[in-house]
């Protein structure tokens, strides 16, 4: 679609109480994340660590670090109705990890976080893409640990599951969850 002038139009153009809802639930929930309006827009920068309504597990710290996944979330001209595409950026998934459906990364190195393309229907949050990323790098570092063979299906946003298996990985990695818990050793 073209302006008047001959310009490209953005769906935000087209959309732009949609762009006004992304722009304050992402803003709200994940600050860290800056907007990008070139192209078809997008946001980028670190999740949270742990940005899930539950407790957070022992181990967390040690098993993947002080920040969260660094992302670049890419929207599409035809966003609503399609999903923008979620890439790693830090930790960013080697080729190979990219050929196995086990690790839920597509090939062009995006994030598989819809099991079906009907899944999204273009009245869904972004933020909800936003955090079954910030779960897939929990499981990424699961999976990297030797803790667990394939990712989850359901992920672990809502799903506490896999919780315990946080300070597993944790230990397997040289820390104790009493060292991720107290890293400076003060009572």
């Amino acid at each position: 679609m073209t302006s008047d002038d001959g310009d490209a139009v953005t769906w935000w153009q087209c959309e732009p109480r949609r762009l006004a809802r992304d722009q304050a639930e992402v803003g709200e929930r994940f600050p860290g994340l800056q907007w990008v309006g070139q192209g078809a827009g997008g946001w980028i920068g670190r999740l949270p660590r742990w940005p899930f309504d539950r407790p957070e597990p022992a181990g967390l710290r040690t098993l993947v670090g002080e920040e969260g996944l660094e992302v670049a979330l890419v929207y599409g001209h035809a966003y609503p109705m399609v999903a923008p595409l979620i890439y790693p950026q830090d930790p960013e998934p080697g080729i190979a990890e990219r050929t196995d459906h086990k690790w839920h990364v597509n090939g062009d190195g995006s994030l598989c976080l819809l099991q079906d393309d009907a899944t999204w229907n273009g009245r869904g949050s972004v933020t909800d893409l936003l955090l079954k990323a910030a779960g897939w790098r929990l499981e990424y570092a699961l999976m990297r640990a030797g803790v667990i063979e394939a990712m989850t299906l359901r992920g672990i946003v809502d799903d506490e599951q896999s919780d315990h298996l946080v300070a597993v990985a944790a230990e397997s990695t040289g820390g104790s969850p009493e060292q991720q818990a107290n890293p400076d050793g003060v009572p």
